[in-house]
Order: structure tokens, then sequence, then C-alpha cells
């Protein structure tokens, strides 16, 4: 009886020791950032990294698109920079209100988000949401109609899309449509107008728009497989929880090659690209993404979550690609 005490004792100072070991190798391990400044990193996984990545990426690619076909034109750097501040405030204030509405499923499905987690109280989140958006629609007032134009309408479309009574992200096609919209078409055609003073929009602007329209509509449908729990539980019918993982994968897998074939193959009419590159660095990008998807197990949720980043990082890239093979005519 002693002995079978002294054992079930000894196991409690074990587990206790350990425990205290992997609490304090999971603070050392912490970056600097997030051990001396806590809430600026909380801050940035509040602003959504791959999001803000993805949105510097596009006004920047516009941004050389429109230099490639004025060459003679040196912009002044405001130009560029104000512009992406007021982009950069968009996306937050939508990623922000997605979460403040979404507080109970990022607990079950993105614990480590700042209000989900108890990072960041209500109130701050909400300051950060207005202050952001109303930046976002002040510095592109101070720009061009074209720039408020389309920060007005990414900002209304996404406060649609997150906030009550309308809440369309309930609804799976309302919901990629919303998404596929703004960064699709309304993002692309807004900063080229802007950037670019004014219509015509060339061939090669709308065979952009065409393939991030399309891309991101696979962005869309498959970013609620790692989410089908949480989804689940809060009624959130989307496309996943209707047709299962497997059939949305190979679907968005499908989309995708039907970008990068379809961008592969106007290639060798588009004007004011270089189509040998332009066409090559599809292909390969075509090439890696299945490779990857090969790999991929759908019962694991960790392997899901890194292969949707991996999706995000193809649509990064199409921003310098597209943008290059403009440069390299």
């Amino acid at each position: 009886m002693n002995s079978d005490r002294l054992e079930n004792v000894g196991c409690e100072v074990f587990r206790t020791h350990m425990d205290r070991i992997s609490s304090k190798s999971s603070y050392v391990s912490r970056n600097p950032v997030q051990r001396y400044a806590p809430w600026l990193y909380a801050f940035w996984k509040f602003s959504r990294p791959h999001t803000i990545a993805g949105t510097t990426l596009s006004v920047l690619g516009l941004y050389l698109i429109v230099l490639a076909a004025n060459r003679q034109f040196i912009p002044h750097p405001s130009s560029l920079i104000l512009p992406l501040i007021a982009c950069l405030c968009g996306n937050i204030y939508i990623v922000g209100l997605n979460q403040l509405e979404d507080i109970g499923i990022d607990r079950i499905n993105k614990p480590h988000l700042p209000l989900a987690s108890g990072e960041f109280p209500l109130w701050q989140g909400r300051a950060i949401v207005a202050l952001t958006g109303f930046l976002a629609i002040a510095l592109a007032a101070s720009q061009s109609q074209y720039l408020l134009g389309m920060v007005g309408l990414s900002l209304a479309i996404g406060t649609a899309y997150s906030l009550p009574p309308i809440r369309l992200k309930r609804f799976p096609f309302w919901a990629s449509l919303c998404i596929f919209t703004v960064r699709g078409a309304i993002v692309n055609l807004g900063l080229f107008l802007h950037f670019n003073q004014g219509f015509p929009i060339p061939a090669n602007v709308w065979a952009l728009t065409l393939f991030i329209l399309v891309f991101t509509f696979a962005i869309a449908i498959f970013k609620d497989i790692p989410d089908m729990e949480g989804d689940r539980q809060y009624n959130i019918r989307t496309l996943t929880l209707r047709l299962g993982q497997r059939p949305v994968f190979n679907l968005a897998r499908w989309v995708l090659t039907l970008c990068y074939l379809g961008m592969a193959g106007v290639g060798f009419f588009l004007p004011g690209v270089n189509a040998p590159f332009l066409i090559l660095s599809h292909l390969m990008a075509l090439g890696l993404m299945w490779l990857r998807s090969y790999k991929l197990d759908l019962q694991d949720k960790a392997e899901i979550a890194r292969f949707y980043q991996f999706i995000w990082k193809l649509f990064f890239l199409e921003y310098l690609i597209f943008p290059a093979a403009c440069l390299l005519r």
C-alpha cells in the first residue's frame, strides 16, 4: 500500500517537473518580439500575416505592371506608400471584424488568435477595427477616386461577409463570392486604375485579374477544410461540410490547375509580357503544387493548415512572377 502511494507520489513529482521543463522551454523558444513586445506580437497575429503579405504584394505587383508599361515615368515614393498603407488598414479592418464576430468559432479552430486566446480584450479589438477602417477610407480619399472606390467597396463587402444580420460567410456561395470578388477583381482593377490614373485597362492586367479571381476561388473553398469542427458546431454551412474534405480538396486542386494551364496557354498571345518566362514559371509552379498535394494527409489538421499556407505562398508568388514577366519583355 505504502509502496503504491510512494510510486504515485513519484509519478506526480515527475509529471510536475516535466511540465515545468516544457513550460520553460516553450517560453525560451518564443521569438524576441513575442517575449519583449507581446502586444505587438498579438497585433501581428490579429492582422493575419498571410493576408498582409498578399495585400502588400498585390499593391507592389500592380505598381510594377504600370511602371513596366510607362518606363519613362518616375513616380514619387509616396505614390506607392500611401496607397499601400490605405490597403493594409483596410485589410486589418476586414480580418479584425471577422475575428470579432468569430470568437467562439476561433476558440475551436484558431485558439492562437488574440481575441480567442484572451491576449486582446474585446474593446481593444473593436478599437483597432474602428481606427483602421477610418484610416483606410481617409487615406484612400486623399489619393484618388479609384483608390477610394476600391477600398470602400472592399470594406463594404468585408463587413457584409462577417457582420450580422447579413453575415454572408454562413452561405458557401456568397462567402466564396465575397473573397474572390475582392481579392480577384476589385483589388487588381482598382489598383491598376489608381496607379495608371484611369483607363484603358490592357489585356495583361485582365489576364492577371482573371487568374487571381479563379485562384482566390480555390483559396476560398480550401480554407474551410481545417475549420470543419468549429464550423459544424456553429452551423456555418461550408462546402466542406456539405461535400466532404476529399471532394473539396480535389476541386481546389483542379481549379488551381486550370489557373496555371490557362495562364501558360494565353502566354503565347499576351502582349506586354515575356512569353517564355511567363509560360515556364507557371508550369513549374503547377508542378510544385501537384507534388505537394500528393503528400497531403487530409486526416492531419496541422498538415492541412501547412498546405493552405503553401497555397497562399503560390498566390504571393504570382504577384512577383507576372510583374517580372512584364518588366522582362
